[in-house]
């Protein structure tokens, strides 16, 4: 049996699948994706290189669909010049790449992988209207932005999503073809775990203070970077006791940020609107998995925010950690966290709401141990690898099932 998967990264949302397929099931898998040509984990990665894209000469709502085709082009090129790949079933991610050009080399079914649909109110764009007015333009961008999810929809077999939330998002006549399958938490790696080395790089936490962390792969508007940080200086002005470790790179992931702050990155542009004592708010960067894994089982307070987007990954790995978590009262966290049960939750805007809540945490971070350890144990109930895994096996073998019906019972299947 041979699964090629399709993400522009590797190994992103299917590296614990196909790896699972590689060492327990036998299989051969093939991951298309932009990195370098290698063998990882018994796995073989393909590149595919773009030779072109959009320009300035194309127009702004259809640039993101420009560079999609290019990149879905060279894809299928790439994989016209091997043709001993014959896969049995393709998965791919619909976001910058698509699969849908694949189906003109493949007669096997293709399983799509989705996170998002835009749109243009009561959605991220328009949340942060406290920072600035979105373009006219912009909004008609955002609704060209669907056209390659529209077409992944309408040709793959059957697609899925992480969370309910997501879901909904999706046009109604659509939502029956989708399913809701979270990606799977390891934890066997985060976990709750006692921690002794206190160092991240050249900063040691100190035994004595109360450790506030923060997690985002941008500092953004979208993750309420911003809101933190007032947060953040309003605690430090509380408390002597306190400091925050801020993970994450100095950039915009997501959003339209960098059209108000100038030549200025978000995070300069807000460390610019006060004075912050950053010698109790550090700044750490990217962290390895294991160095994070650290910090938050030493963290007595991790602070989430998030615009209705994509959930992340860095809110249900504290969770999973048994980190007590302080999230914003947002759509698409409600879904994981409730309020005083395995996490708390309070109104984005509201900075006076999460001073309030996280001082009262950090008089006494023993008296909410409970929801830390109730929200791991949820997550090792409901969003676990050891959950997550067999429904998307049998999510893979369901597909294959149906497309081979007809042909032979002697046909290949997951065992």
């Amino acid at each position: 049996m041979h699964i090629l998967f399709v993400h522009q990264n590797f190994p992103a949302q299917f590296g614990h699948i196909a790896a699972h397929l590689v060492k327990n099931e036998g299989f051969r898998c093939t991951f298309l994706s932009e990195l370098p040509d290698g063998i990882v984990a018994g796995i073989e990665r393909i590149q595919f290189r773009a030779q072109g894209g959009a320009t300035s000469q194309t127009h702004y709502c259809s640039r993101t669909f420009e560079n999609q085709i290019w990149k879905s082009h060279a894809l299928y090129e790439t994989l016209r010049q091997r043709p001993d790949i014959q896969p049995d079933l393709i998965v791919g991610h619909s976001g910058f790449v698509s699969t849908l050009f694949l189906k003109e080399l493949y007669d096997c079914p293709v399983i799509q992988y989705f996170e998002y649909f835009y749109h243009t109110r009561n959605s991220d764009i328009d949340f942060r209207s406290d920072l600035t007015s979105v373009p006219p333009l912009d909004l008609a961008r955002v609704r060209a932005r669907n056209a390659m999810p529209l077409l992944d929809l309408l040709n793959c077999d059957v697609g899925y999503l992480p969370t309910e939330w997501q879901r909904s998002r999706f046009p109604a006549e659509f939502q029956p073809k989708l399913r809701v399958i979270f990606d799977g938490i390891d934890t066997s790696l985060w976990c709750p775990q006692e921690v002794r080395d206190r160092r991240f790089g050249d900063w040691t936490i100190p035994e004595n203070v109360r450790l506030v962390t923060y997690v985002s792969r941008g500092m953004e508007s979208m993750r309420g970077f911003d809101i933190f940080m007032k947060v953040a200086k309003r605690l430090c002005e509380l408390r002597n006791d306190v400091v925050f470790a801020v993970v994450g790179e100095d950039r915009v992931a997501y959003g339209g940020d960098l059209r108000y702050t100038g030549n200025k990155s978000f995070k300069q542009w807000v460390l610019d609107q006060d004075d912050y004592d950053l010698t109790r708010i550090r700044f750490l960067g990217r962290l390895s998995t294991e160095d994070l894994v650290r910090l938050l089982n030493l963290s007595h307070l991790h602070i989430y925010l998030t615009a209705p987007f994509v959930l992340s990954w860095s809110l249900m790995n504290a969770l999973a950690c048994g980190t007590t978590v302080l999230a914003s009262d947002t759509p698409p966290v409600r879904e994981i966290i409730h309020h005083q049960e395995n996490g708390l939750l309070n109104e984005f805007f509201d900075c006076d709401g999460f001073v309030a809540q996280a001082h009262s945490i950090l008089d006494d971070p023993q008296a909410s141990a409970s929801l830390g350890r109730k929200g791991s144990e949820m997550i090792a109930e409901r969003y676990s690898l050891d959950v997550c895994l067999p429904r998307m096996l049998n999510l893979y073998r369901e597909v294959l099932e149906n497309h081979s019906l007809g042909r032979s019972s002697g046909s290949s299947s997951l065992c």
